[in-house]
């Protein structure tokens, strides 16, 4: 670590800015923001309204899509001020981190820092980091067209593709702190890797959750609502049915809360096969904080639903998603390096 460790500070301070990132971006959407700045300018857009004049022709640029003349009409300037906070922190949240990424970046290219090999990860980086601005504008876009709100389609690929960049800027951190190579058990490694997967599609859909406002619908728990395991509109919403488990609200809920149950059960399972394992003292750690996330996080997503989705509930649940990603990537790496 010792040779790489300014790099190493320089990546898990990425990590860092995308968590803050990710939970701004939670409450933006909770709050309903997102779509409160309807122009993109990379570096203008970075100094919000500065007096009355500047405040009221942003809030007249407001008027004219959709969200303010099928939902908000009733607004005030307060109130457009209020939900334009959250979007417009957002969008400098993500500038800084581009200028956290590139500057360093060359910097120590230019001092010799980084291997070859850390090299091409880093570039892999700063291409995940431009294409996660991409498709940020491309999800508000999507809002500003007939309906008042974006495409859940295109609001997980923005959420996932954070996550996933976030787990990439660990794991690239990682193989700098842990250098040295030692035996794998690839069968192990194997089932970790299959609960990562299992994971990433249940954030995934969380994000549809999201995305589809389905998480106000349904909200009781262990049954879905009327003391039935699986409610009757989960397949007739939308047609062909397939559609009613990527676009309907019940078969997305659904599809998410049954695939917690799948996720706590793969890593019960990474768990319960490591207790048969000699593990160091990281492997222990990393074992007894996967289990005690996921048990977290499942109970945090059930008062989410039988509460229908406080933001502050809404915001650490997707916060807790974060953490459980982390862990994962800390485990798999620590078997498989």
């Amino acid at each position: 670590m010792k040779d790489n460790k300014k790099v190493i500070y320089w990546l898990l301070t990425g990590c860092v800015l995308i968590f803050i990132m990710v939970v701004v971006g939670g409450i933006t959407r909770l709050t309903h923001s997102g779509l409160s700045i309807s122009n993109y300018k990379l570096i203008s857009g970075t100094i919000p309204p500065m007096n009355d004049t500047e405040w009221q022709a942003a809030f007249d640029l407001y008027k004219q899509y959709p969200e303010y003349q099928k939902l908000n009409q009733h607004f005030s300037l307060e109130d457009f001020k209020d939900i334009y906070f959250w979007e417009w922190i957002h969008r400098v949240i993500g500038r800084f981190i581009g200028v956290v990424f590139i500057i360093p970046f060359f910097y120590f290219l230019l001092k010799k820092q980084l291997s070859r090999s850390t090299i091409k990860k880093c570039v892999v980086l700063l291409f995940l980091g431009g294409f996660q601005g991409f498709l940020g504008w491309y999800m508000v876009k999507s809002g500003l067209v007939d309906r008042p709100d974006v495409s859940h389609y295109r609001l997980a690929m923005h959420l996932t593709t954070a996550f996933i960049t976030f787990a990439y800027t660990l794991w690239v951190a990682l193989d700098l702190w842990y250098p040295d190579t030692k035996e794998v058990n690839t069968k192990f490694r194997n089932l970790i890797r299959f609960g990562l997967g299992i994971l990433i599609v249940q954030i995934i859909w969380g994000a549809f959750v999201a995305g589809l406002d389905a998480g106000w619908i349904h909200n009781h728990w262990p049954l879905m609502s009327d003391g039935k395991l699986i409610h009757e509109t989960v397949t007739i919403e939308q047609n062909p049915v397939w559609r009613n488990f990527v676009e309907g609200k019940s078969g997305v809920q659904f599809v998410h809360r049954y695939l917690a149950y799948v996720v706590v059960a793969a890593i019960g399972l990474i768990w319960w096969k490591s207790r048969s394992m000699t593990l160091t003292i990281l492997q222990q750690k990393a074992m007894h904080l996967l289990v005690g996330l996921v048990l977290l996080q499942f109970v945090l997503g059930v008062f989410t639903l039988i509460l229908q989705v406080p933001v502050v509930l809404g915001v650490l649940h997707q916060v807790v998603a974060f953490f459980l990603l982390a862990a994962m990537t800390f485990t798999l790496h620590r078997f498989s390096k």
